[in-house]
């Protein structure tokens, strides 16, 4: 088993995605890490976030030294009932064989998303899911490692794009 999570930072002249691989939602550590940069993304368009990252997303997990079992992505599987979101269209993407889980930091207006606390935050993830039920995902974005809001290894590929 082997859960991939991925981020992407956006510069004028590039986009730089970062992946981390780990083999449990408990994991504090990663079995592997990296970045790959790649030139700069299309424009940002409101409700079509997936044009502008899918590229970037699909060009890092191809480097995956195995491909994973789950995919975790920062932002909205579903923006709306019907309506799908980056992790729907990556989803699709992979063949629909692989589930992919989104935990977002904002809400998406309409998008139909669990509310995860951790921590002493007051302030819940949005958890969203395809190819597994999104309560399922939810409980499992929960158990993730560390004390904070945002889980140790999705802070690590956070920090990781930006660094990158």
């Amino acid at each position: 088993m082997a859960i991939a999570a991925l981020d992407v930072d956006y510069r004028a002249e590039a986009a730089v995605t970062a992946c981390v691989v780990f083999e449990t939602w408990s994991d504090e550590h990663v079995l592997e890490s990296y970045t790959v940069a790649s030139p700069a993304a299309a424009e940002y368009a409101p409700g079509a976030f997936y044009l502008r990252e899918l590229p970037c997303l699909l060009g890092a997990l191809a480097r995956c030294a195995a491909p994973p079992t789950t995919v975790v992505v920062d932002g909205h599987v579903w923006l709306g009932e019907g309506r799908p979101g980056l992790g729907a269209h990556l989803y699709q993407a992979l063949g629909e064989a692989v589930p992919v889980v989104g935990v977002a930091k904002n809400p998406f207006r309409g998008a139909p998303a669990y509310e995860v606390l951790r921590g002493d935050s007051r302030r819940p993830l949005f958890v969203t899911a395809i190819g597994m039920p999104a309560e399922a995902a939810a409980t499992l974005v929960a158990g993730m490692h560390g004390p904070h809001r945002v889980p140790t290894l999705l802070r690590l590929v956070d920090q990781l794009c930006r660094r990158g």
